[in-house]
């Protein structure tokens, strides 16, 4: 069993920045880990913002690529998401999800942090 634990969610101007973390109980650092950061808006499907594949590769969804950066601190076991120039509709609950590929898939899920931005 993995614990995910985010943090750094709250409320914000447009345009303005938030660091969110996300904490692990184990070692996340290696090439068969992927982190990842979805939002889930009111009323709209989750969706899969960010991407760290095996500690290094990353990828980002089209509507935050050149404003998020997502990063991993190996020693902290600690996954980030640096948000920058945030809109109005980046709103929502943010999750941190850790897939290990190590035999057996496994995935796990935070509880999810919110973050507000008033325009």
């Amino acid at each position: 069993q993995v614990r995910l634990v985010e943090s750094g969610g709250g409320l914000v101007q447009a345009g303005g920045s938030l660091r969110l973390s996300c904490a692990a109980s184990r070692s996340i650092f290696s090439i068969t880990t992927t982190m990842n950061w979805y939002r889930q808006a009111p009323g709209k499907q989750r969706e899969l913002v960010a991407s760290i594949i095996g500690g290094r590769t990353t990828d980002y969804a089209d509507s935050i690529k050149g404003r998020f950066t997502i990063s991993i601190d190996n020693a902290k076991n600690t996954v980030y998401l640096q948000m920058n120039s945030l809109k109005s509709e980046d709103t929502a609950v943010y999750y941190c999800n850790a897939v290990f590929r190590l035999g057996k898939r496994m995935e796990y899920w935070g509880q999810g942090t919110q973050v507000t931005v008033s325009s």
